[in-house]
């Protein structure tokens, strides 16, 4: 059945997907008219990074290899100050999440124009979304200024990432569709967008786990990556990313990781009240109970299934329990201090939620 009544607007981006297509960021910045263009990365990318710099050769305002998870505010500064002082105009976002957040920072303060190219399945790029961390609390808000203008999907530059790190960016991935589903501003264009990135993520990751250099493994994860962020940038977090921005900003657990131990606990609260999400997911994954065998999937790949297991402390759950249930989301089910605490205690244990059947 379509939705009664929906609005749905197509975000102002160019996306070029395909192997190599990493070779085209010198066309995109003269594109966006830019002749500045830093390229912001992580340490661990910085050979990359500075291979494009190297292509953009005059156009390169250098390279800023500094990024790190959750964002924290006094690296944005630094990044900021960089743009600032060697007259970007346009920058270059190389890697994941850490990246692309750093990007939007620099964008967020001096309106400069972003080139994503991702190397992980975060999915970041494709939203207007920003986060940045100072004094163990993440602050995020949107803002169409850090939406990238232009992103590149190479597959080949994720053959390197991990195997491991590969298969909860994908459990991060699959967590922005799920919320997608079920989000309030959702439109059937978005919900298509959602379960094809739930379906073809699941069927990509045991592919990449069994060979992480398979060209197709990696091109149908990358792929299912770009539907899933695309299907978050253009709807509302809930609990889910409510919860594990806490987690991180707070206690600075790994950002995917925390996203695979949390999905299948959240997905179980909400599942009762989100029938027809949970009917969507039950498609893609061809399972009666998604959560369960979300929970399944990731015990198969080898994924973390517990909050302790990353770091947190028991003694932690009461005080992030605090902050989300003081932070309202538009989540289906209602969102109580009694029902965050028992969430939180399972996946802090790694304990199988109870999966309710579909009727």
């Amino acid at each position: 059945m379509v939705q009664a009544a929906f609005s749905y607007d197509a975000l102002p981006m160019r996306v070029r997907f395909g192997s190599g297509v990493v070779a085209s960021v010198p066309e995109e910045v003269d594109r966006l008219g830019a002749r500045r263009a830093l390229v912001l990365c992580s340490p661990g990318r910085r050979a990359t990074a500075e291979t494009i710099a190297d292509a953009l050769g005059e156009r390169s305002a250098g390279v800023f290899a500094e990024a790190r998870m959750h964002v924290p505010v006094e690296i944005a500064r630094r990044a900021r100050d960089r743009a600032a002082g060697l007259g970007a105009d346009c920058c270059v976002a190389v890697g994941g999440g850490s990246a692309v957040g750093l990007a939007k920072a620099v964008a967020l303060e001096h309106g400069l124009p972003v080139i994503a190219v991702p190397t992980t399945y975060s999915g970041s790029e494709m939203t207007a979304v920003w986060g940045l961390t100072e004094n163990g609390r993440k602050r995020t808000g949107k803002d169409p200024r850090v939406l990238p203008a232009s992103v590149l999907y190479d597959p080949e530059l994720t053959f390197g990432l991990p195997v491991g790190m590969s298969v909860t960016s994908g459990f991060n991935a699959v967590a922005h569709a799920v919320e997608a589903l079920y989000a309030p501003d959702r439109s059937p264009v978005v919900s298509l967008m959602a379960q094809e990135g739930v379906r073809a993520m699941t069927q990509g990751l045991p592919a990449v786990f069994a060979d992480g250099r398979d060209p197709g493994a990696r091109t149908t994860a990358l792929y299912a990556s770009w539907l899933c962020g695309a299907a978050l940038g253009a709807t509302t977090m809930s609990l889910h990313h409510k919860l594990c921005h806490a987690l991180g900003g707070t206690l600075d657990l790994p950002h995917a990781a925390t996203h695979t131990v949390v999905l299948p606990h959240v997905l179980t609260y909400n599942q009762p009240a989100a029938p027809e999400a949970t009917e969507a997911l039950a498609r893609a994954l061809d399972a009666d109970d998604p959560a369960r065998r979300l929970w399944d999937l990731a015990g198969s790949l080898d994924a973390p299934r517990s909050l302790h297991g990353l770091g947190m402390a028991e003694s932690d759950i009461e005080p992030i329990c605090e902050q989300v249930v003081n932070a309202p989301s538009a989540n289906p089910a209602p969102v109580t201090r009694d029902g965050v605490t028992r969430l939180l205690r399972a996946a802090w244990s790694g304990e199988a939620p109870p999966f309710p059947r579909r009727a």
